[in-house]
């Protein structure tokens, strides 16, 4: 088992494949390797060297995945939003501790505006005429000493923030064996080989494209064709070129992505996939029956999170069964049920709670939340993911939903996921949210945003809610939108959601 990131590069062929995109030939991984050689080296000479924070905002593409994997394997990466304003880039920037900023060369955005306001030091990354993906060089007026021994495997190689719906976010530490470890967990759950190609659309400054699609594939000695993004429209083009033998994506990606995909038939035969994978929020079942029925390939749900270097649990590939609703088996870290407030681990419907070499030693500056999200318990210390949930029979885990999400009706406690899902059944209805709308006297009521295939009224849409689920269940309120707000990767948040639609005043 590998415990730093260049160990997950150092045994593979070097004519092999590594980083492709739709504009550039293939970088191998002989190139890769010698990449992160000349990173190395700039860095250093840059000033920059191991302990070292170094903020990423470049577009989505290969030269971000092979920025990723290079200064990780010399400094603490800390990729960021490209659709950040200035002040956000500010405060980001700052909480990080951030030596320096890598941008394109031409960059002169509001990244670039908020680094010179807190005097931290700009890496120009450029890409020679005819490069191949992935392939770039560095520049730098800055000059400084550096550390430059190689990091080791319980130093700091990936630094995220929490997406702080409810609070200020939290930064959360990944070391070189968290990432490595994950990378590893995730390479085996899905078999993959040096025979595998995944085709990322996710963005890469989130840790469900940085480990499932990039770590991964790299762990196995697989390629990535990267994309600029996801892009509906152009994805099955993308797919044809690429000849992917996987890919992975949120629900609602694959939800678009189902919505063009009879009209792209011959090439969804002609690039048979090993499977699909969905991860970052819960798969509905309904999409996860279409999705099979129409790639004719097993959809593997994954669970992850920030926290856990992105993987926990996964549905396994076949013989085993990929069942709907369910987010897997263990896969890579033990995975058992505490009680919500009481550190001990318990049988049946309670928190999720991880343990394992892939999990952050703790949240950064915050001893009050790592005061909250651990304990020691069985000889373990355990990581609270304030998911709720419970085991089936047969070992697969099965979420109700984020504590913080479950709907308090005047003491009935309600699940949004199981709304969700009662709603999708309606011939009429392509995406739904059921989130907490406050209520004067229940302290909460059941809301519903909706988006329709055809034409339908809200009193239908609750009519068939209350003939499948009990009264107290059933929405109070359904808005009927175009487009249901979505967070920077695609998911769609159910905290602050009345917020946002403005059904109740913001303070």
């Amino acid at each position: 088992m590998h415990t730093t990131v260049s160990g997950l590069l150092s045994s593979h062929d070097e004519n092999a494949r590594a980083f492709g995109s739709p504009t550039a030939e293939w970088l191998s991984y002989g190139d890769l390797r010698k990449l992160s050689g000349d990173v190395r080296d700039a860095l250093h000479g840059f000033g920059v060297g191991r302990g070292d924070r170094v903020a990423i905002v470049l577009p989505n593409g290969p030269e971000m995945a092979a920025a990723f994997i290079t200064i990780a394997q010399v400094a603490v990466t800390a990729p960021l939003n490209p659709a950040y304003r200035e002040d956000e880039y500010a405060f980001y920037l700052e909480d990080l501790k951030a030596k320096a900023l890598v941008v394109m060369q031409d960059d002169d955005g509001p990244a670039v505006a908020a680094a010179k306001r807190l005097g931290i030091a700009l890496i120009r990354l450029s890409v020679p005429e005819g490069a191949a993906a992935g392939q770039f060089t560095l520049t730098s007026d800055a000059t400084s000493s550096a550390d430059t021994a190689a990091p080791r495997a319980d130093d700091v190689a990936l630094i995220l923030h929490t997406s702080g719906t409810t609070s200020r976010p939290k930064i959360v530490p990944l070391l070189q064996s968290n990432v490595a470890a994950s990378a590893e967990h995730i390479r085996a759950s899905l078999a993959l080989t040096g025979d595998d190609r995944c085709m990322n659309v996710m963005p890469l400054f989130h840790i469900h494209g940085l480990l499932a699609a990039v770590s991964a594939s790299l762990a196995a000695g697989a390629s990535i064709w990267c994309t600029p993004g996801f892009d509906a429209l152009r994805f099955f083009g993308w797919m044809r070129d690429a000849k992917p033998t996987w890919y992975t994506a949120v629900p609602t990606m694959h939800q678009a992505i189902l919505s063009r995909a009879g009209r792209n038939a011959d090439i969804i035969e002609a690039v048979p996939l090993r499977f699909l994978r969905s991860s970052s929020a819960s798969l509905p079942a309904q999409v996860m029956h279409a999705l099979t029925e129409t790639f004719k390939a097993p959809v593997i749900e994954g669970y992850g999170m920030t926290e856990a270097a992105h993987q926990m649990a996964s549905n396994p590939l076949p013989p085993r069964a990929q069942k709907p609703g369910a987010v897997g088996v263990e896969a890579g870290p033990k995975v058992r049920i505490a009680h919500e407030t009481e550190d001990r681990l318990i049988e049946g419907t309670g928190e999720v709670v991880i343990s394992g070499p892939n999990v952050t030693p703790g949240y950064e500056g915050n001893p009050e939340a790592n005061a909250k999200s651990f304990f020691e318990a069985e000889g373990a210390r355990w990581f609270r993911t304030g998911d709720q949930g419970a085991f089936d029979e047969e070992g697969y885990l099965h979420l109700t939903g984020r504590l913080k999400e479950i709907i308090n009706r005047g003491g009935e406690k309600i699940s949004p996921l199981e709304v969700d899902g009662v709603l999708l059944d309606h011939p009429a209805i392509a995406q739904v949210v059921t989130f907490a709308l406050p209520h004067p006297k229940l302290g909460e009521e059941v809301a519903a945003a909706v988006v329709l295939k055809e034409d339908v009224s809200e009193r239908d849409i609750r009519n068939f809610a209350a003939e499948r689920m009990a009264d107290f269940k059933v929405p109070r309120k359904v808005i009927i939108l175009d487009e249901i707000p979505k967070g920077a990767t695609g998911k769609m948040q159910r905290i602050g959601m009345a917020e946002k639609l403005g059904l109740v005043e913001t303070a």
